[in-house]
């Protein structure tokens, strides 16, 4: 296993583990950011998709903060940058 696929793994390990998503997609769009200043410290850029009954009734704010809250210490040592999409189940569009 590759150093960006244990990153992705812990990630994902996390957002299911605190927010048993019924759908996660995690996308690690590091390789569009080389270059930048925050790509630097060697932290990554990533976009997620999490559908969970657990966002149901809760604001955008709120629904982010969970997610940052399930990520805890990965946001200081594995994420520079996170591109959010918190659905609740009721949301999405088939």
């Amino acid at each position: 296993m590759t150093v960006d696929e244990a990153r992705l793994s812990r990630i994902e390990t996390a957002l299911r583990a605190a927010l048993t998503p019924i759908s996660l997609s995690l996308v690690d769009e590091s390789h569009l950011h080389r270059g930048h200043a925050g790509a630097a410290s060697g932290r990554g850029h990533f976009r997620v998709r999490v559908v969970s009954a657990i966002f149901a009734g809760k604001a955008p704010l709120a629904r982010h903060r969970q997610v940052f809250s399930a990520l805890g210490a990965l946001m200081e040592t594995d994420i520079h940058a996170l591109s959010i999409e918190a659905l609740s189940p009721d949301e999405v569009i088939t």
